[in-house]
């Protein structure tokens, strides 16, 4: 892990200093309504691309396994695919749910990445299942894992230190992959602050204790041969348009795709729609609980949201995920946000 400083952008509003953080993407792939998995592969290649002409700082795709929705099941076989399509930006996982897999064969597989495209492949790692029970049963997993999680931190850590073991990856050992611990709770937050490890945290999904895990995570930081002091990155939605309406209405799919997870009916990422007859008040106020930390509007309006959102929060780098239906309007929200964000240089 690079332990240089961290680049801030010094911008001035409302006539205070505000320190703004690094942008990354978060893309959970997703399979929209008339298209296969195929198309969703070529829209994250189109739009990791955009991503780094934009200046983002990494792309990081996340592991979900039997949601017609969301096409990331084999996480490190599409590292590798976006990671051959670009040349700068960092390409990892947010994350592997360690649980679900042997440490050796995640090792293994973020070894042979690295080797790959070297110095440019994050390793991030969760403990949920990263689906419903019964799949994680034909995962295989082990429902100790998310109580041993400590401990397959440590088995899979260990096989990228540089020393003779009875068993080492190959590749992998000796490897100076940068670890994560993402999370929801205060479990990883901890675990991440004991071990000196990067964290982030899920805000774009689950924000209620995004405040209690940031100050847990600094609270227990122990500086290691990996970071000298915190370094934290908290996920949020944000929708980009050219008018405060469009990002509104832009944001309905993902409105949409909440409203069928409290509804138990998942299916493919929808088109925007209008959401007063979808919806009941009591659903829409679920909905935007859930999605507290959603941003959408014209580029000064999600601007002016995120520095709000930023302006009491020591938070290093910002991941964005922008579950924009239309591919070009999506990549759209992205270069937009880039182009404010260096704006305030």
């Amino acid at each position: 892990m690079n332990t240089s400083p961290v680049r801030f952008i010094l911008s001035i509003w409302k006539g205070e200093l505000q320190l703004l953080p690094k942008l990354s993407v978060l893309d959970l792939a997703p399979v929209l309504e008339g298209q296969t998995p195929a198309n969703s592969f070529q829209n994250s290649r189109e739009l990791i691309l955009t991503a780094e002409k934009s200046g983002y700082n990494r792309y990081w795709v996340a592991e979900h396994h039997n949601m017609q929705g969301i096409a990331s099941s084999a996480t490190p076989v599409l590292i590798g695919y976006l990671a051959a399509a670009t040349s700068k930006i960092r390409v990892g996982s947010g994350g592997i749910m360690l649980p679900n897999h042997s440490p050796l064969v995640v090792a293994e597989q973020f070894g042979t990445l690295e080797s790959m495209y070297p110095g440019r492949i994050d390793l991030g790692l969760g403990r949920a299942p990263g689906s419903d029970m019964l799949t994680a049963r034909a995962l295989r997993r082990d429902d100790r894992g998310a109580y041993e999680f400590d401990r397959l931190v440590d088995e899979l850590r260990g096989y990228f230190e540089d020393v003779e073991r009875p068993v080492i990856a190959v590749p992998g050992k000796g490897m100076s992959i940068p670890v994560w611990l993402l999370g929801s709770s205060l479990y990883s937050a901890q675990l991440a602050g004991r071990l000196g490890l990067p964290y982030s945290f899920a805000s774009h999904f689950a924000p209620d204790l995004l405040d209690d895990a940031l100050n847990t995570y600094r609270r227990n930081f122990i500086p290691s041969n990996v970071l000298d002091k915190p370094y934290s990155m908290v996920a949020v939605n944000a929708m980009v348009a050219n008018t405060d309406e469009e990002g509104e209405y832009l944001a309905s799919t993902l409105f949409q795709q909440f409203l069928g997870i409290i509804k138990g009916k998942r299916g493919k990422t929808q088109p925007p729609r209008e959401m007063a007859s979808l919806w009941t008040e009591d659903e829409k106020k679920v909905v935007f609980q859930q999605l507290k930390y959603t941003f959408y509007g014209s580029k000064q309006t999600v601007y002016d949201q995120l520095l709000e959102f930023l302006r009491h929060r020591e938070v290093d780098e910002l991941m964005i995920n922008s579950p924009i239906y239309d591919i070009e309007k999506r990549k759209t929200s992205y270069e937009y946000l880039a182009n404010i964000w260096k704006e305030h240089e």
